[in-house]
């Protein structure tokens, strides 16, 4: 038996189980990010699947900053899985004092390679933005303070040339806040990194007439990986009727050491065995692939993780 239960404040959402009788209780807490965004809608769908799964689970969602946060609170032990992109657990693993990790988190454990982020540069038509040059001027939101999604802004801007100097105002929100402030013509734009159909985007697409900024690919190749050359298809959005190209750059979910090898190796095990029941989350999840699983690990896997992947006959 199960039941929600919605909390003010960071922890917005959990799935509590009651534990079977004879079973320890376990709990995983699953760290996410804004409401708005992909992380999310798949976490909840994923808090959900381990909750129905796993005998003696207790469960949790919370909503916090995204990859940075996360990663911090990972190796505090005060959460047993998190989503972040590539860029920033790397940062993270090595010790990224600018990224803000001031010295090498070294209880992080991978779970998997998941789907890619897209960086989404999405302006206001009446602004005439369509490429990273022409935000010179403009106000611009480039997420929360230190986020993943900042992270890649300034990476963004720096194989471009630019700074937050060149903006004619840089502000440090999140994604709903960002397209609240795009609403009332507070800012021109918005850099948001994440999964294609983004409900802040969606949202804004039918409020305000926008454009997307594109990318070029050579921006990509200076960055290098985790970074990659990508595409937001026509139709993503209202009123988008050209493919718009753009850089992606790989999700993670992340463990860490003290997580117990089983818990880890069921965590592993049911993401994959439910991808249909996750994609019903959010479509990002439709581009979750067992092949890639392993793609481009920035930290060392979880020994359960790594279980799974023997069984699967991927690691000898």
């Amino acid at each position: 038996m199960s039941y929600l239960t919605a909390l003010r404040g960071t922890v917005v959402a959990s799935v509590l189980a009651i534990p079977a009788a004879g079973h320890a209780q376990e709990f995983i807490n699953v760290l996410t990010g804004g409401t708005s965004g992909v992380y999310y809608p798949l976490g909840v769908g994923l808090s959900n699947i381990y909750a129905e799964n796993i005998d003696g689970v207790r469960t949790q969602v919370q909503s916090t900053k995204a990859s940075v946060e996360n990663m911090n609170l990972l190796q505090d032990g005060r959460g047993e899985i998190a989503f972040a992109l590539g860029d920033t657990v790397a940062a993270a693993w090595e010790g990224d004092a600018e990224a803000g990790f001031d010295a090498p988190l070294d209880q992080l454990r991978g779970i998997a390679a998941i789907y890619p982020n897209f960086i989404q540069i999405v302006a206001s038509t009446e602004s005439g933005a369509t490429t990273l040059a022409d935000l010179a001027g403009m106000g611009v939101s480039v997420g929360a303070p230190a986020s993943g999604t900042e992270l890649n802004a300034r990476a963004i801007l720096g194989a471009a040339g630019m700074s937050y100097d060149d903006l004619g105002m840089t502000e440090y929100l999140p994604f709903a806040e960002s397209v609240e402030l795009m609403k009332n013509r507070q800012i021109d734009a918005t850099l948001q990194s994440a999964g294609l159909g983004v409900a802040s985007i969606r949202d804004l697409s039918t409020s305000v007439d926008i454009t997307m900024v594109s990318i070029p690919a050579e921006i990509a190749a200076t960055l290098g990986a985790p970074y990659q050359a990508a595409t937001i298809p026509a139709g993503t959005y209202d009123g988008q009727e050209e493919d718009v190209p753009t850089i992606a750059i790989s999700n993670y979910l992340v463990t860490h050491a003290g997580v117990s090898d089983e818990t880890a190796y069921e965590m592993t095990r049911l993401l994959f065995e439910n991808l249909e029941e996750l994609t019903a989350s959010h479509q990002a999840a439709a581009e979750i692939m067992l092949d890639a699983a392993l793609d481009g690990m920035p930290i060392p896997l979880h020994p359960g993780a790594e279980r799974y992947y023997r069984e699967q006959g991927m690691i000898d």
